[in-house]
Protein backbone atom coordinates (compact mmCIF):
# COMPACT_ATOMS: atom_id res chain seq x y z
CA UNK A 1 0.00 0.00 0.00
CA UNK A 2 2.64 2.44 0.70
CA UNK A 3 3.54 2.10 -3.07
CA UNK A 4 0.05 3.32 -3.98
CA UNK A 5 0.85 6.00 -2.45
CA UNK A 6 2.48 7.84 -5.40
CA UNK A 7 -0.62 7.60 -7.57
CA UNK A 8 -2.69 9.60 -5.43
CA UNK A 9 -2.24 12.68 -7.45
CA UNK A 10 -4.56 12.49 -10.03
CA UNK A 11 -7.66 10.72 -7.91
CA UNK A 12 -9.07 13.87 -6.16
CA UNK A 13 -11.35 14.45 -9.40
CA UNK A 14 -12.54 11.15 -8.95
CA UNK A 15 -13.40 11.36 -5.23
CA UNK A 16 -15.04 14.90 -5.20
CA UNK A 17 -17.25 14.43 -8.80
CA UNK A 18 -20.94 15.25 -8.34
CA UNK A 19 -22.94 13.31 -10.88
CA UNK A 20 -24.81 16.19 -13.31
CA UNK A 21 -28.37 16.67 -13.30
CA UNK A 22 -28.88 16.50 -17.62
CA UNK A 23 -27.57 13.83 -19.59
CA UNK A 24 -26.32 16.46 -22.08
CA UNK A 25 -23.31 17.57 -19.01
CA UNK A 26 -22.56 13.98 -18.70
CA UNK A 27 -20.27 13.83 -21.60
CA UNK A 28 -16.79 12.03 -21.58
CA UNK A 29 -13.59 14.22 -21.60
CA UNK A 30 -12.21 15.79 -25.27
CA UNK A 31 -8.76 16.43 -24.18
CA UNK A 32 -6.54 13.10 -23.92
CA UNK A 33 -4.29 14.63 -21.33
CA UNK A 34 -7.36 14.93 -18.80
CA UNK A 35 -7.93 11.68 -16.20
CA UNK A 36 -11.11 11.46 -15.22
CA UNK A 37 -13.46 9.91 -13.22
CA UNK A 38 -13.73 7.30 -15.93
CA UNK A 39 -10.23 6.22 -16.18
CA UNK A 40 -9.56 6.27 -12.62
CA UNK A 41 -12.76 3.42 -12.27
CA UNK A 42 -11.63 1.69 -15.78
CA UNK A 43 -10.76 -1.53 -13.81
CA UNK A 44 -9.92 -3.16 -10.94
CA UNK A 45 -6.55 -2.21 -11.13
CA UNK A 46 -7.12 1.37 -11.29
CA UNK A 47 -10.12 1.22 -8.73
CA UNK A 48 -7.34 0.11 -6.58
CA UNK A 49 -5.40 3.25 -6.62
CA UNK A 50 -8.18 5.30 -5.77
CA UNK A 51 -8.81 3.27 -2.67
CA UNK A 52 -5.14 3.75 -1.90
CA UNK A 53 -6.55 7.86 -1.33
CA UNK A 54 -9.03 6.48 0.81
CA UNK A 55 -6.48 5.53 2.94
CA UNK A 56 -4.01 8.69 2.41
CA UNK A 57 -7.33 10.59 3.36
CA UNK A 58 -6.12 9.46 7.01
CA UNK A 59 -2.01 9.84 7.04
CA UNK A 60 -1.47 13.12 4.21
CA UNK A 61 -3.46 16.13 4.13
CA UNK A 62 -3.71 16.52 0.02
CA UNK A 63 -1.97 15.49 -3.44
CA UNK A 64 1.23 17.18 -2.40
CA UNK A 65 3.17 16.52 0.26
CA UNK A 66 4.08 17.85 2.92
CA UNK A 67 1.90 21.27 1.99
CA UNK A 68 0.46 23.24 -1.18
CA UNK A 69 -2.34 21.44 -3.20
CA UNK A 70 -4.66 20.25 0.10
CA UNK A 71 -7.43 19.01 0.50
CA UNK A 72 -9.55 20.84 2.99
CA UNK A 73 -9.77 24.71 2.51
CA UNK A 74 -6.19 26.10 4.01
CA UNK A 75 -8.19 29.36 4.54
CA UNK A 76 -9.68 27.47 7.22
CA UNK A 77 -6.87 25.86 9.22
CA UNK A 78 -3.28 25.19 8.12
CA UNK A 79 -2.33 22.28 5.95
CA UNK A 80 -0.12 21.11 8.76
CA UNK A 81 -2.28 21.27 11.76
CA UNK A 82 -4.91 19.75 9.76
CA UNK A 83 -3.55 16.10 9.05
CA UNK A 84 -5.64 13.41 10.88
CA UNK A 85 -3.77 11.43 13.73
CA UNK A 86 -2.33 15.26 14.67
CA UNK A 87 -5.81 16.63 15.55
CA UNK A 88 -7.03 13.37 16.96
CA UNK A 89 -3.40 13.83 19.21
CA UNK A 90 -4.80 17.30 20.01
CA UNK A 91 -8.19 16.04 20.83
CA UNK A 92 -7.81 13.23 22.48
CA UNK A 93 -4.20 13.23 24.09
CA UNK A 94 -4.15 17.16 25.20
CA UNK A 95 -6.95 17.15 26.48
CA UNK A 96 -5.98 14.52 28.99
CA UNK A 97 -2.74 14.26 31.75
CA UNK A 98 -1.19 12.56 29.33
CA UNK A 99 -0.09 15.89 26.93
CA UNK A 100 0.95 19.51 27.14
CA UNK A 101 1.76 21.98 24.16
CA UNK A 102 4.10 24.82 25.02
CA UNK A 103 3.00 26.21 21.30
CA UNK A 104 1.11 29.21 21.06
CA UNK A 105 -0.69 28.46 18.19
CA UNK A 106 -4.33 29.76 18.32
CA UNK A 107 -6.55 26.80 19.71
CA UNK A 108 -3.96 24.76 21.62
CA UNK A 109 -3.68 25.80 24.66
CA UNK A 110 -7.54 25.52 24.72
CA UNK A 111 -6.97 22.00 24.58
CA UNK A 112 -4.71 21.36 27.77
CA UNK A 113 -7.03 23.82 28.97
CA UNK A 114 -10.92 22.53 28.23
CA UNK A 115 -12.12 26.06 27.26
CA UNK A 116 -12.53 24.97 23.60
CA UNK A 117 -15.46 27.11 21.61
CA UNK A 118 -17.41 26.18 18.46
CA UNK A 119 -14.68 28.19 16.73
CA UNK A 120 -11.32 25.93 17.38
CA UNK A 121 -9.62 25.37 14.72
CA UNK A 122 -8.93 21.69 15.63
CA UNK A 123 -12.07 20.53 16.54
CA UNK A 124 -13.36 22.34 13.51
CA UNK A 125 -10.60 20.45 11.33
CA UNK A 126 -11.47 17.06 12.65
CA UNK A 127 -14.81 17.29 12.21
CA UNK A 128 -14.25 18.66 8.37
CA UNK A 129 -11.25 16.00 7.79
CA UNK A 130 -13.89 13.46 8.51
CA UNK A 131 -16.47 14.51 6.96
CA UNK A 132 -14.11 14.59 3.76
CA UNK A 133 -13.16 11.29 4.57
CA UNK A 134 -17.10 9.73 4.06
CA UNK A 135 -17.16 11.80 0.96
CA UNK A 136 -14.18 10.56 -0.78
CA UNK A 137 -15.82 6.56 0.82
CA UNK A 138 -19.39 7.30 -0.39
CA UNK A 139 -17.81 8.18 -4.28
CA UNK A 140 -15.71 5.36 -4.34
CA UNK A 141 -18.04 3.09 -3.15
CA UNK A 142 -20.65 4.35 -6.10
CA UNK A 143 -18.66 4.30 -8.94
CA UNK A 144 -16.72 1.19 -7.71
CA UNK A 145 -20.00 -0.93 -7.64
CA UNK A 146 -19.76 -0.76 -11.90
CA UNK A 147 -17.02 -2.73 -11.98
CA UNK A 148 -17.60 -6.26 -12.42
CA UNK A 149 -14.04 -8.06 -10.99
CA UNK A 150 -14.51 -10.02 -7.76
CA UNK A 151 -12.12 -8.44 -5.89
CA UNK A 152 -13.58 -5.16 -6.32
CA UNK A 153 -16.28 -5.96 -3.59
CA UNK A 154 -13.40 -6.51 -0.92
CA UNK A 155 -12.04 -3.00 -1.76
CA UNK A 156 -15.72 -1.61 -1.67
CA UNK A 157 -15.71 -3.68 1.80
CA UNK A 158 -12.31 -1.40 2.61
CA UNK A 159 -14.38 1.94 1.95
CA UNK A 160 -16.84 0.93 4.06
CA UNK A 161 -14.75 0.18 7.11
CA UNK A 162 -12.80 3.36 6.68
CA UNK A 163 -16.40 5.06 6.16
CA UNK A 164 -17.29 3.39 9.76
CA UNK A 165 -14.22 3.83 11.25
CA UNK A 166 -14.64 8.26 9.98
CA UNK A 167 -18.05 7.86 11.86
CA UNK A 168 -16.54 5.95 14.37
CA UNK A 169 -14.77 9.23 15.70
CA UNK A 170 -17.24 11.55 15.19
CA UNK A 171 -19.71 9.53 17.00
CA UNK A 172 -17.05 9.86 19.66
CA UNK A 173 -15.99 13.56 19.07
CA UNK A 174 -19.35 15.24 18.28
CA UNK A 175 -22.21 12.51 19.27
CA UNK A 176 -25.17 13.84 16.63
CA UNK A 177 -23.80 14.04 13.30
CA UNK A 178 -25.28 13.96 9.80
CA UNK A 179 -24.88 9.83 8.45
CA UNK A 180 -24.77 10.25 4.23
CA UNK A 181 -23.58 7.27 2.47
CA UNK A 182 -24.26 8.86 -0.87
CA UNK A 183 -22.95 11.77 -2.76
CA UNK A 184 -25.50 14.20 -2.70
CA UNK A 185 -25.12 18.11 -3.50
CA UNK A 186 -28.33 18.86 -0.52
CA UNK A 187 -27.95 19.74 2.70
CA UNK A 188 -27.89 16.97 5.46
CA UNK A 189 -30.05 16.11 8.56
CA UNK A 190 -28.63 15.37 11.88
CA UNK A 191 -29.07 11.64 13.39
CA UNK A 192 -28.95 11.05 16.75
CA UNK A 193 -25.76 9.67 18.49
CA UNK A 194 -27.96 6.21 19.23
CA UNK A 195 -28.37 6.20 14.99
CA UNK A 196 -24.80 7.12 14.47
CA UNK A 197 -23.53 4.03 16.23
CA UNK A 198 -26.25 1.64 14.93
CA UNK A 199 -24.83 2.50 11.54
CA UNK A 200 -21.64 1.77 12.26
CA UNK A 201 -22.33 -1.21 13.92
CA UNK A 202 -24.61 -2.61 10.85
CA UNK A 203 -21.54 -1.46 8.88
CA UNK A 204 -19.10 -3.44 10.31
CA UNK A 205 -21.15 -6.53 11.09
CA UNK A 206 -21.93 -6.42 6.88
CA UNK A 207 -18.48 -6.35 6.01
CA UNK A 208 -16.82 -8.51 8.19
CA UNK A 209 -17.30 -11.27 6.12
CA UNK A 210 -16.46 -9.43 2.60
CA UNK A 211 -12.98 -8.39 3.96
CA UNK A 212 -10.05 -9.92 3.43
CA UNK A 213 -9.31 -12.57 5.75
CA UNK A 214 -7.03 -12.65 8.95
CA UNK A 215 -3.50 -11.82 7.97
CA UNK A 216 -4.15 -12.27 4.17
CA UNK A 217 -4.04 -8.75 3.16
CA UNK A 218 -1.22 -6.24 1.83
CA UNK A 219 0.73 -4.82 5.21
CA UNK A 220 -1.42 -1.11 5.69
CA UNK A 221 -4.79 -2.47 4.69
CA UNK A 222 -7.44 -3.88 6.88
CA UNK A 223 -9.20 -7.28 6.54
CA UNK A 224 -12.09 -9.00 8.98
CA UNK A 225 -10.21 -8.60 12.22
CA UNK A 226 -9.90 -4.67 11.55
CA UNK A 227 -14.07 -4.95 11.60
CA UNK A 228 -13.82 -7.29 14.99
CA UNK A 229 -11.39 -4.81 16.70
CA UNK A 230 -13.67 -1.83 15.77
CA UNK A 231 -16.60 -3.64 17.21
CA UNK A 232 -14.55 -4.42 20.23
CA UNK A 233 -14.07 -0.72 20.79
CA UNK A 234 -17.69 0.27 20.24
CA UNK A 235 -19.16 -2.59 22.43
CA UNK A 236 -16.58 -1.04 25.30
CA UNK A 237 -18.03 2.50 25.25
CA UNK A 238 -21.76 1.69 23.70
CA UNK A 239 -23.41 1.95 27.83
CA UNK A 240 -21.33 5.97 27.55
CA UNK A 241 -23.03 6.45 23.35
CA UNK A 242 -26.33 4.42 23.60
CA UNK A 243 -26.83 4.20 27.83
CA UNK A 244 -27.40 0.00 26.75
CA UNK A 245 -24.22 -1.75 28.04
CA UNK A 246 -22.66 -4.31 25.19
CA UNK A 247 -19.95 -5.91 27.17
CA UNK A 248 -20.65 -9.35 26.32
CA UNK A 249 -20.76 -8.24 22.49
CA UNK A 250 -16.93 -6.72 23.52
CA UNK A 251 -16.26 -9.96 25.19
CA UNK A 252 -16.95 -11.39 22.07
CA UNK A 253 -15.15 -9.67 19.46
CA UNK A 254 -11.94 -9.29 20.71
CA UNK A 255 -12.03 -13.05 21.68
CA UNK A 256 -12.31 -13.12 17.68
CA UNK A 257 -9.38 -10.99 17.98
CA UNK A 258 -7.41 -12.72 20.19
CA UNK A 259 -7.93 -15.82 17.99
CA UNK A 260 -6.37 -14.60 14.67
CA UNK A 261 -3.34 -14.70 13.24
CA UNK A 262 -2.29 -11.42 14.80
CA UNK A 263 0.42 -11.96 17.65
CA UNK A 264 1.69 -9.37 20.35
CA UNK A 265 4.87 -8.64 19.11
CA UNK A 266 8.07 -10.29 21.46
CA UNK A 267 11.17 -9.53 19.28
CA UNK A 268 13.30 -7.26 21.24
CA UNK A 269 15.19 -6.69 17.93
CA UNK A 270 17.74 -4.17 19.32
CA UNK A 271 18.03 -6.29 22.66
CA UNK A 272 17.62 -3.37 24.97
CA UNK A 273 15.32 -5.61 26.96
CA UNK A 274 11.72 -5.23 25.57
CA UNK A 275 10.15 -5.78 22.39
CA UNK A 276 7.94 -2.67 23.18
CA UNK A 277 9.85 0.25 21.76
CA UNK A 278 10.23 -1.80 18.18
CA UNK A 279 6.02 -1.07 17.97
CA UNK A 280 7.13 2.74 17.36
CA UNK A 281 10.41 2.79 15.51
CA UNK A 282 11.03 3.34 11.42
CA UNK A 283 11.31 -0.37 10.48
CA UNK A 284 7.88 -0.95 12.34
CA UNK A 285 6.55 -2.71 9.14
CA UNK A 286 8.92 -4.78 9.04
CA UNK A 287 10.45 -5.57 12.55
CA UNK A 288 7.72 -7.67 14.14
CA UNK A 289 5.71 -5.14 15.53
CA UNK A 290 3.20 -5.60 12.05
CA UNK A 291 2.11 -8.62 13.29
CA UNK A 292 0.28 -6.70 16.38
CA UNK A 293 -0.83 -3.92 13.88
CA UNK A 294 -4.51 -4.18 13.14
CA UNK A 295 -5.09 -1.00 11.53
CA UNK A 296 -2.29 1.32 10.60
CA UNK A 297 -1.39 4.56 8.85
CA UNK A 298 1.85 3.96 6.60
CA UNK A 299 4.48 6.87 6.35
CA UNK A 300 7.39 6.11 4.15
CA UNK A 301 9.12 9.55 4.99
CA UNK A 302 8.96 9.85 0.60
CA UNK A 303 5.52 9.82 -0.41
CA UNK A 304 3.79 10.31 2.23
CA UNK A 305 5.35 13.70 3.53
CA UNK A 306 2.99 15.66 6.00
CA UNK A 307 3.36 18.11 9.17
CA UNK A 308 1.54 15.90 10.95
CA UNK A 309 1.43 12.00 11.80
CA UNK A 310 4.78 10.23 13.07
CA UNK A 311 6.70 13.62 11.78
CA UNK A 312 4.86 15.69 14.21
CA UNK A 313 5.41 13.43 17.01
CA UNK A 314 8.88 12.73 16.55
CA UNK A 315 9.57 16.11 15.90
CA UNK A 316 7.49 17.84 18.35
CA UNK A 317 8.89 15.19 21.06
CA UNK A 318 12.59 16.87 20.64
CA UNK A 319 13.33 20.05 22.50
CA UNK A 320 15.88 21.16 24.97
CA UNK A 321 18.97 18.77 25.66
CA UNK A 322 17.77 16.28 23.70
CA UNK A 323 19.59 14.83 20.56
CA UNK A 324 17.58 15.33 17.58
CA UNK A 325 19.96 12.58 15.30
CA UNK A 326 19.52 10.00 18.51
CA UNK A 327 15.73 9.56 16.74
CA UNK A 328 16.83 10.28 13.03
CA UNK A 329 15.48 13.57 12.16
CA UNK A 330 18.18 16.76 12.51
CA UNK A 331 15.58 19.00 14.44
CA UNK A 332 12.96 19.04 17.21
CA UNK A 333 10.01 21.44 17.65
CA UNK A 334 10.39 21.41 21.16
CA UNK A 335 6.38 21.04 21.98
CA UNK A 336 5.05 18.28 23.63
CA UNK A 337 5.61 16.85 26.98
CA UNK A 338 3.76 14.77 29.58
CA UNK A 339 2.15 15.71 33.01
CA UNK A 340 3.56 14.30 36.53
CA UNK A 341 0.43 12.28 36.48
CA UNK A 342 1.34 10.18 33.81
CA UNK A 343 5.08 9.45 34.65
CA UNK A 344 4.11 8.35 37.90
CA UNK A 345 1.77 5.80 36.61
CA UNK A 346 5.11 3.99 35.61
CA UNK A 347 7.53 1.88 37.92
CA UNK A 348 11.42 1.93 37.09
CA UNK A 349 10.97 -1.57 35.68
CA UNK A 350 8.37 -0.59 33.48
CA UNK A 351 10.51 0.09 30.18
CA UNK A 352 7.58 1.57 28.75
CA UNK A 353 7.64 4.28 29.95
CA UNK A 354 9.81 6.39 27.89
CA UNK A 355 10.28 9.52 29.42
CA UNK A 356 13.45 12.59 29.24
CA UNK A 357 14.46 14.20 31.95
CA UNK A 358 17.74 15.43 31.99
CA UNK A 359 16.76 18.94 32.62
CA UNK A 360 13.20 18.78 33.02
CA UNK A 361 11.12 18.70 35.89
CA UNK A 362 8.69 16.68 36.70
CA UNK A 363 6.00 19.49 37.85
CA UNK A 364 4.66 22.03 35.12
CA UNK A 365 4.85 25.52 36.15
CA UNK A 366 5.30 27.00 32.76
CA UNK A 367 3.26 25.06 29.88
CA UNK A 368 5.19 27.50 27.74
CA UNK A 369 8.14 26.36 28.86
CA UNK A 370 9.92 22.85 27.23
CA UNK A 371 11.50 22.57 30.08
CA UNK A 372 8.61 21.88 32.41
CA UNK A 373 7.16 18.09 32.35
CA UNK A 374 9.64 15.51 31.29
CA UNK A 375 9.64 15.10 27.33
CA UNK A 376 8.82 11.62 25.56
CA UNK A 377 11.11 9.46 24.00
CA UNK A 378 8.68 6.74 22.40
CA UNK A 379 8.38 7.65 18.47
CA UNK A 380 12.17 7.30 16.35
CA UNK A 381 12.51 7.52 13.01
CA UNK A 382 15.31 5.11 13.49
CA UNK A 383 15.39 1.02 13.13
CA UNK A 384 16.54 -1.75 15.22
CA UNK A 385 20.09 -1.15 14.20
CA UNK A 386 19.88 2.65 14.82
CA UNK A 387 19.99 3.55 10.94
CA UNK A 388 17.76 6.85 10.65
CA UNK A 389 14.71 6.47 8.19
CA UNK A 390 14.81 7.65 5.07
CA UNK A 391 14.05 11.46 6.23
CA UNK A 392 17.61 12.24 7.26
CA UNK A 393 18.19 15.87 7.20
CA UNK A 394 14.59 15.90 6.53
CA UNK A 395 11.97 17.56 8.99
CA UNK A 396 9.09 16.43 6.96
CA UNK A 397 9.88 12.95 6.44
CA UNK A 398 9.42 9.76 8.76
CA UNK A 399 9.63 6.12 8.33
CA UNK A 400 7.55 5.05 11.33
CA UNK A 401 4.01 4.01 10.49
CA UNK A 402 1.25 4.97 13.35
CA UNK A 403 -0.94 1.91 14.67
CA UNK A 404 -4.47 3.39 15.00
CA UNK A 405 -5.73 0.01 16.71
CA UNK A 406 -3.15 -2.89 17.65
CA UNK A 407 -3.60 -6.54 19.42
CA UNK A 408 -2.68 -5.05 22.82
CA UNK A 409 -5.64 -2.60 23.22
CA UNK A 410 -8.01 -5.71 22.36
CA UNK A 411 -6.45 -7.59 25.43
CA UNK A 412 -7.52 -4.54 27.68
CA UNK A 413 -10.83 -4.20 26.12
CA UNK A 414 -11.33 -8.18 26.64
CA UNK A 415 -10.07 -7.49 30.66
CA UNK A 416 -12.24 -4.10 31.14
CA UNK A 417 -15.37 -5.24 29.52
CA UNK A 418 -15.19 -9.02 31.23
CA UNK A 419 -15.15 -6.62 34.86
CA UNK A 420 -17.70 -4.86 33.77
CA UNK A 421 -19.64 -7.11 33.50
CA UNK A 422 -19.37 -8.97 30.20
CA UNK A 423 -18.96 -13.14 29.86
CA UNK A 424 -15.34 -13.22 29.84
CA UNK A 425 -12.59 -15.06 32.17
CA UNK A 426 -10.80 -12.97 34.92
CA UNK A 427 -8.17 -16.01 34.53
CA UNK A 428 -7.82 -15.29 30.78
CA UNK A 429 -7.90 -11.24 31.41
CA UNK A 430 -5.09 -11.52 33.95
CA UNK A 431 -2.96 -13.86 31.52
CA UNK A 432 -3.59 -11.16 28.34
CA UNK A 433 -2.90 -8.29 30.87
CA UNK A 434 0.37 -9.76 31.91
CA UNK A 435 1.67 -10.80 28.26
CA UNK A 436 1.87 -7.29 27.92
CA UNK A 437 3.26 -6.62 31.48
CA UNK A 438 5.95 -8.97 30.82
CA UNK A 439 6.96 -7.74 27.43
CA UNK A 440 6.72 -3.90 29.49
CA UNK A 441 9.08 -5.53 32.11
CA UNK A 442 11.47 -8.28 30.02
CA UNK A 443 10.42 -10.83 32.23
CA UNK A 444 7.83 -11.94 34.75
CA UNK A 445 8.23 -9.18 37.85
CA UNK A 446 5.43 -7.08 36.89
CA UNK A 447 3.27 -9.89 36.77
CA UNK A 448 0.11 -9.50 38.28
CA UNK A 449 -3.01 -11.99 39.90
CA UNK A 450 -6.34 -11.76 38.93
CA UNK A 451 -6.87 -9.87 42.54
CA UNK A 452 -5.14 -7.02 41.34
CA UNK A 453 -7.46 -6.65 38.26
CA UNK A 454 -9.51 -3.88 39.03
CA UNK A 455 -11.19 -1.32 36.99
CA UNK A 456 -9.18 1.74 37.48
CA UNK A 457 -5.59 -0.55 37.37
CA UNK A 458 -7.10 -1.21 33.72
CA UNK A 459 -7.23 2.45 33.28
CA UNK A 460 -3.76 2.71 34.51
CA UNK A 461 -2.51 -0.20 32.30
CA UNK A 462 -4.34 1.53 29.19
CA UNK A 463 -2.69 4.81 29.92
CA UNK A 464 1.03 3.07 30.12
CA UNK A 465 0.60 0.60 27.40
CA UNK A 466 -1.78 3.53 25.19
CA UNK A 467 -0.40 6.93 25.65
CA UNK A 468 0.17 9.39 22.90
CA UNK A 469 -1.75 6.57 20.82
CA UNK A 470 -5.11 9.12 20.79
CA UNK A 471 -7.24 7.40 22.79
CA UNK A 472 -6.89 8.27 26.31
CA UNK A 473 -9.84 11.16 26.43
CA UNK A 474 -12.12 8.07 24.90
CA UNK A 475 -11.36 6.35 28.53
CA UNK A 476 -11.60 9.11 30.98
CA UNK A 477 -14.99 9.96 29.45
CA UNK A 478 -15.98 6.16 29.70
CA UNK A 479 -14.38 6.07 33.27
CA UNK A 480 -16.67 9.71 33.92
CA UNK A 481 -13.19 11.07 34.92
CA UNK A 482 -12.64 13.73 32.04
CA UNK A 483 -14.75 16.30 33.20
CA UNK A 484 -15.44 15.36 36.52
CA UNK A 485 -13.80 16.17 40.15
CA UNK A 486 -13.28 12.10 40.47
CA UNK A 487 -9.35 12.62 38.74
CA UNK A 488 -7.52 15.64 38.53
CA UNK A 489 -4.67 16.22 36.99
CA UNK A 490 -1.63 19.12 36.19
CA UNK A 491 -3.12 21.66 34.52
CA UNK A 492 -7.26 20.24 33.77
CA UNK A 493 -9.36 22.78 33.59
CA UNK A 494 -6.28 25.35 33.08
CA UNK A 495 -5.29 25.54 36.89
CA UNK A 496 -1.88 24.01 37.96
CA UNK A 497 -3.30 21.51 40.03
CA UNK A 498 -6.42 20.66 38.16
CA UNK A 499 -10.24 21.24 38.71
CA UNK A 500 -12.97 19.69 37.41
CA UNK A 501 -14.84 21.40 34.47
CA UNK A 502 -18.89 21.65 32.73
CA UNK A 503 -19.79 18.13 31.75
CA UNK A 504 -20.60 18.84 28.32
CA UNK A 505 -16.94 19.14 27.18
CA UNK A 506 -17.75 15.04 27.28
CA UNK A 507 -18.27 16.09 23.66
CA UNK A 508 -16.49 18.84 21.30
CA UNK A 509 -18.84 20.91 19.74
CA UNK A 510 -20.45 21.08 15.82
CA UNK A 511 -17.93 24.02 14.13
CA UNK A 512 -19.89 27.21 13.95
CA UNK A 513 -19.35 27.40 10.29
CA UNK A 514 -21.04 24.02 9.95
CA UNK A 515 -24.02 25.50 11.58
CA UNK A 516 -24.19 28.45 9.93
CA UNK A 517 -24.50 26.89 6.62
CA UNK A 518 -26.79 23.97 7.47
CA UNK A 519 -29.97 25.10 9.28
CA UNK A 520 -30.55 20.85 9.61
CA UNK A 521 -28.11 20.76 12.49
CA UNK A 522 -28.47 21.73 16.27
CA UNK A 523 -25.47 22.36 18.51
CA UNK A 524 -24.47 20.11 21.28
CA UNK A 525 -25.91 21.38 24.93
CA UNK A 526 -23.29 23.79 26.33
CA UNK A 527 -21.77 25.45 23.46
Amino acid sequence: MKNIFNKLTFILLASITLVACHDDLDQEPIDPDIFSELDVYANANEAKSALAKLYAGFAVTGQQGPAGNPDLNPDDIDEGFSQFSRTLFYLNELTTDHSVLGWGDAGVPDMHGMYWTASNDFTNAMYNRLGQEISFCNSFIENALGLSDGVVQTYIAEARFLRAFAYYNLLDLYGNVPIQTTVATTLPTQNSREEVFNFVESELLDIQDQLASSGSNEYGRVDEVAAWALLSRLYLNAEVWTGTPRYDDCVSFSNDVMNSSYTINTTDGNNNGTAYDELFLADNNTNGAQREFIFALNFDGIQTQTYGGTTFLVHGQIGGSMTPSDFGVDSGWAGMRVTSSLVEKFDDQDMRGMFYSDGQSLEIEEISQFSNGYAVTKFKNIDINGVPGVGTGQDLRTDTDLPLIRLAEIYLNYAEATLRGGNGDVGTATQKINELRTRAYGGTTGNITSGDLTLDFILDERSRELYWECQRRTDLVRYNYFTTGNYLWPWKGNQPNGIAVDSYRNLFPIPSNTLATNSNLEQNPGY
